[in-house]
């Protein structure tokens, strides 16, 4: 049975590893939620182990060190992990074929630093590429003005490695922007082929619970979207926390959140958090 809680502290004894989500359990893309490094600092002055799960493009140093800026101890955090980090370990170990790639990222350079170190190329034309690299949406994208650059991708036969199947993510003010998973989503619909990296796909929680040197049974994975965090955890084992904020606060912050939550999970066949 799922209950409801008011702060991490009152279940935390019970886990080893206490896995977080980035972007809406931390922070909204700018700065730190209200309490949160306090509450942080407090599970490891008595022993907690924490870790970053995240859903971004980008590799792992460079979401711990955004994460540093915002004011986040470094020390805070035992383990941070991208699904841009599984990506640019499996293309540095060759188990994907493709070198020559069209980056769509957040900011102009995201995909040049995240391709540092790997032998391959970064084309601005996708007639001259092998695959696309999709990591990131500029802020205030719409489905609608991709729509011809997936139709081309499509003619060409392009795989798409999706490295933040995120659908949406929090910024500032409680604004809402569509992320990478809903351009993936679309390309696959139409018939076109995805490799998605990170969360909900078990690989990516499997890599963590073995750098963290745990069992499944005692982590606690900490997350705002049931589609990601909760039912990727679900299916490798994780008990799961929900977090009434993030993408969903509009919606929480009207109604009971237990009924909110239970009619999501339904609407959309999911899992409930533990």
């Amino acid at each position: 049975m799922t209950l409801s809680i008011e702060t991490l502290a009152e279940i935390a004894g019970n886990y080893d590893v206490i896995v977080l989500d980035q972007w809406g359990v931390l922070h909204d893309g700018t700065k730190p939620y209200t309490g949160v490094i306090e509450s942080l600092q407090a599970l490891t002055s008595t022993g907690h182990q924490l870790a970053v799960l995240s859903n971004s493009g980008k590799r792992s140093s460079v979401n711990a060190s955004r994460i540093t800026q915002m004011g986040f101890n470094a020390n805070l955090f035992e383990r941070v992990m991208t699904s841009g980090e599984a990506l640019w370990r499996d293309v540095n170990s060759n188990k994907i074929p493709h070198s020559v790639f069209f980056p769509i990222e957040r900011n102009k350079g995201d995909a040049s630093l995240w391709a540092e170190g790997l032998d391959i190329s970064l084309t601005a034309d996708p007639n001259n590429a092998q695959a696309i690299l999709l990591m990131g949406l500029p802020d205030g994208s719409s489905l609608l003005e991709w729509q011809s650059l997936l139709q081309q991708a499509l003619n060409n036969q392009l795989i798409i490695y999706c490295s933040n199947p995120d659908i949406s993510s929090p910024r500032r003010g409680g604004k809402i922007v569509i992320s990478p998973g809903i351009l993936a989503h679309e390309y696959k619909k139409r018939g076109g082929k995805v490799v998605f990296y990170g969360k909900p796909y078990s690989p990516v929680f499997l890599a963590m619970q073995h750098a963290m040197e745990t069992e499944p049974e005692g982590v606690l994975m900490v997350g705002d979207s049931l589609e990601h965090d909760i039912v990727g955890a679900h299916n490798v084992g994780w008990e799961t926390l929900f977090v009434s904020g993030g993408i969903n606060q509009s919606i929480f912050s009207v109604s009971d959140p237990i009924q909110v939550l239970t009619t999501m999970a339904r609407e959309k066949n999911l899992p409930m958090p533990t």
